[in-house]
């Protein structure tokens, strides 16, 4: 683990180290799409760590609130959490079994040029999400 990273991290934002807050930020850290605080939870008990849902969710409030992460509400009217700073991703998202796949690319960061040209507005961030269904529930649902 990247604990040294870490500790840096959590003191320049006046964040006591502890092994959850590592555990926690590691596990957001390394994930390529949101997770929600279960799935943080189910993988945390996967590496043998001891974190109760209840203290993972404080976490990820401290962590909103120092601005270390973002919460978004994408999926199914539940947050998901993801490390901010390390460039905004897309996201297109299964309405069916709730699988979120992150886009490698902007789609539309030519726009959002154009926008701020014809307007004279100053846009500071976008989010843009994709809802439909993944390949897996696509043939579930052509086999009815």
């Amino acid at each position: 683990m990247e604990n040294s990273k870490y500790k840096e991290i959590f003191r320049k934002n006046n964040m006591k180290v502890t092994k959850q807050r590592e555990w926690v930020f590691h596990i957001l850290r390394h994930e390529n799409v949101p997770l929600t605080a279960e799935e943080i939870y189910l993988k945390q008990i996967e590496e043998e760590s001891k974190i109760s849902l209840s203290t993972i969710y404080r976490i990820l409030d401290v962590f909103v609130s120092k601005g270390l992460i973002q919460k978004s509400n994408i999926s199914d009217n539940k947050a998901v959490y993801e490390v901010s700073g390390i460039g905004h991703k897309h996201h297109l998202i299964c309405t069916s079994c709730g699988k979120i796949i992150a886009l490698d690319h902007c789609p539309i960061e030519e726009y959002e040029k154009t926008l701020e040209e014809n307007t004279g507005f100053e846009i500071t961030s976008h989010k843009l999400a994709f809802f439909g269904y993944c390949p897996d529930c696509k043939g579930e649902k052509k086999g009815l």
